[in-house]
């Protein structure tokens, strides 16, 4: 099994930063693909970003294109999701999840931490 925690949510004002942290335990791997979600209220479960174990393949949502920032550190077992420039359509709880190297699919998921930008 592998368990996720995510941290670093928080209220903040439009324009404003912040760094979601996610610390992976279990039966992890550095070749494990790491992504964040996230979901608004009353909308589907959107990636925002992922990347993959040697950091050289990123992806992004185009909502989020230059503004976001995902990096991992292997040794730590930990990814983040740095967010600049925040919009209240951000506004969401933002998961943490991993894609094992043999599957298509994100199997392990955190709870979630909520990111909420409003004046």
């Amino acid at each position: 099994q592998v368990q996720l925690v995510e941290s670093g949510g928080g209220l903040v004002q439009p324009g404003d930063s912040l760094r979601l942290s996610c610390s992976a335990s279990g039966r992890t791997s550095s070749t494990d693909y790491m992504g964040w979600f996230r979901q608004a209220p009353g909308k589907e479960r959107d990636k925002v970003a992922s990347i993959s174990w040697s950091g050289s393949n990123t992806y992004y949502a185009d909502s989020v294109k230059g503004r976001f920032t995902i990096s991992r550190d292997n040794a730590k077992n930990t990814v983040y999701l740095q967010m600049n420039s925040l919009k209240p359509e951000d506004t969401a709880v933002y998961y943490c999840a991993i894609r094992k190297i043999t599957s298509r699919e994100y199997g392990y998921w955190g709870r979630g931490t909520q990111v909420t930008v409003s004046s």
